[in-house]
């Protein structure tokens, strides 16, 4: 039987590693640099075999062509390494994921991939908290960017299945599970139903032409993400951490996506790898290391460890 010995969640900003000397002396950015080192720290003294990272993907890896719910890599991991973020072939633990995608389809209907790119959604968190990038990695990719989107229900209802797979796979294995993305902020990204300007058409273009040639997008769509004010809500955040230490987010779970994207704005959907991470570990003692709205980086960051109660 395997066991998870540590739950990690981790906001992602590529502007973070492209733009870090603009905020360099900025106290909230310190501290979440500082957040990232003590999970890492964690995270390495959990001496995990694989781990399993949660998040989603900014099409470079699904695109509008063909959309899943729900992906998991289970063979080949590359990593599409754009802003600075891990590029080429990742390790992998085949084993695990296909436990993982043939245990979930029980009462899922995940796709798979044998050859998955993945993109910061999933590679800055590996990057930052996984540096030697030497741990086996199965990423679960979760569509939270263009709707229709599961929902915070069904993501935390993955999560558990997750957490009773891997408890199941009979292999003896330390696995961690990472939860990347979020917290509040909005992208300058339209529905792709509903386009409303040059940019707007421009952003559904690339992500429906992009399967193989993402990178011809990269220089007008950087430049659309760096014209846009931050948009970043404190206050949700920080109820939604506080909800994580108490190990109660039914709050949470029952928004709509239409709520979150009201109240804390369209990244804030990643809170769903949160959701499904937390729900992976079960009961156990939360920490947050870190948290500040850096609107340089246009994200609400943080950072927080669950581990799992014995």
């Amino acid at each position: 039987m395997s066991s998870i010995v540590l739950g990690v969640g981790a906001s992602h900003s590529t502007l973070m590693n492209t733009h870090w000397d603009e905020v360099a002396d900025e106290p909230g950015a310190i501290d979440f640099r500082a957040g990232l080192a003590a999970a890492r720290d964690e995270l390495a003294q959990a001496r995990p075999d694989t781990v399993v990272i949660i998040g989603s993907n900014h099409f470079r890896g699904m695109f509008l062509d063909l959309m899943p719910a729900i992906t998991v890599g289970v063979g080949e991991v590359l990593g599409a390494g754009e802003a600075k973020t891990p590029e080429g072939r990742l390790p992998a633990d085949p084993e695990l994921a296909r436990h993982l995608v043939d245990t979930l389809s029980e009462d899922f209907d995940p796709a798979f991939s044998l050859r998955m790119q993945v993109d910061h959604g999933i590679t800055h968190s590996y990057q930052h908290l996984v540096p030697s990038l030497d741990v086996p990695i199965v990423p679960v990719v979760v569509n939270m960017f263009a709707p229709p989107l599961p929902s915070l229900r069904r993501c935390h209802a993955l999560g558990a299945a997750i957490g009773r797979a891997i408890r199941a796979d009979g292999r003896d294995k330390r696995v961690a599970v990472i939860a990347s993305g979020g917290l509040s902020h909005r992208l300058p990204w339209p529905k792709w139903y509903e386009t409303l300007s040059d940019d707007d058409r421009f952003l559904v273009e690339a992500w429906l032409e992009g399967r193989n040639s993402w990178q011809e997008y990269e220089v007008r769509r950087r430049q659309i993400i760096r014209a846009a004010e931050a948009d970043i809500n404190p206050e949700f955040d920080r109820r939604f951490l506080a909800a994580l230490e108490t190990g109660d987010l039914s709050e949470f779970v029952g928004l709509s996506a239409e709520q979150v994207d009201e109240e804390a704005g369209n990244g804030a959907q990643e809170i769903r790898s949160w959701v499904a991470m937390a729900a992976a570990v079960g009961p156990a003692q939360s920490t947050t290391h870190a948290y500040a709205p850096i609107a340089q980086w246009l994200t609400g960051m943080a950072v927080a460890s669950l581990r799992p109660a014995s």
